[in-house]
């Protein structure tokens, strides 16, 4: 395994067909209960924000940005989703983003494409949930603290799902690569990929929140939640803060 192959969506061949096939079950699994959950999540502020951050996430998944020579990383999402719309949305919107990836793009083979759903679909998506989650009292607080915890949780989450490639790997490797050389390469680089993973997360979150902090799934039911920039949209008193 090569620098430059390194990345989160695996290939075709990498593991064997147990392991590829075991784990696609367990992205149907986790995407059943992730449909069946998020029906109560979907409303009129979360239905229009999914499909924004579907988009989002795909564009930007296009686009690399250098880590070490010959090596490069892309936003995964998954702490990204969680913040804005939740993690049973957010796990429906990244798997989304990788079948259409997967089958018009080529981006993560066919037979990977359930190992590829639960590294950053599932582990990535709820990794950053948890982390945000954990951190919520101090994202309520300022819109700094809300840009820090949207960093830190995308950080993890990267890191985390990079652990997920390296269990599966670790199960049914195919790679020719050894278990060692793979961790290294997968968990060093994504560190580096995490940093950032947290800038772009950080500040997209950020700007939503300057705007419309009510869009923001973590903040909901905050007692003390972020002011608006402006005061002129449905929801918000003449202080700016929502209700």
């Amino acid at each position: 395994m090569e620098t430059h192959a390194v990345a989160m969506h695996m290939s075709d061949g990498l593991v064997n067909g147990g392991t590829a096939l075991s784990f696609g079950v367990v992205a149907i699994v986790a995407l059943a209960v992730a449909l069946w959950r998020a029906r109560a999540d979907l409303d009129d502020r979360t239905a229009p924000m999914a499909g924004l951050v579907t988009a989002f996430v795909f564009a930007v998944q296009m686009i690399n940005f250098p880590i070490l020579p010959g090596a490069s990383g892309h936003l995964l999402g998954g702490a990204l989703v969680a913040i804005l719309v939740g993690p049973w949305v957010g796990m429906i919107c990244i798997s989304i983003v990788l079948v259409v990836q997967c089958l018009l793009f080529a981006d993560g083979g066919i037979t990977a494409l359930g190992t590829n759903i639960t590294n950053m679909a599932v582990i990535g998506v709820l990794t950053g949930f948890l982390v945000a989650t954990a951190l919520r009292r101090f994202a309520q607080r300022s819109r700094a603290g809300l840009i820090t915890t949207a960093f830190v949780a995308a950080l993890v989450n990267t890191v985390v799902a990079s652990l997920g490639f390296v269990l599966e790997y670790a199960i049914g490797g195919a790679g020719g690569a050894t278990l060692g050389t793979v961790f290294v390469l997968m968990v060093g680089l994504h560190v580096l990929i995490g940093i950032g993973e947290g800038v772009i997360t950080a500040a997209t979150v950020g700007a939503v929140a300057a705007i419309r902090p009510d869009l923001v799934y973590l903040l909901r039911g905050s007692a003390t939640p972020l002011e608006r920039r402006t005061a002129t949209a449905g929801g918000a008193d003449s202080t700016g803060r929502v209700q």
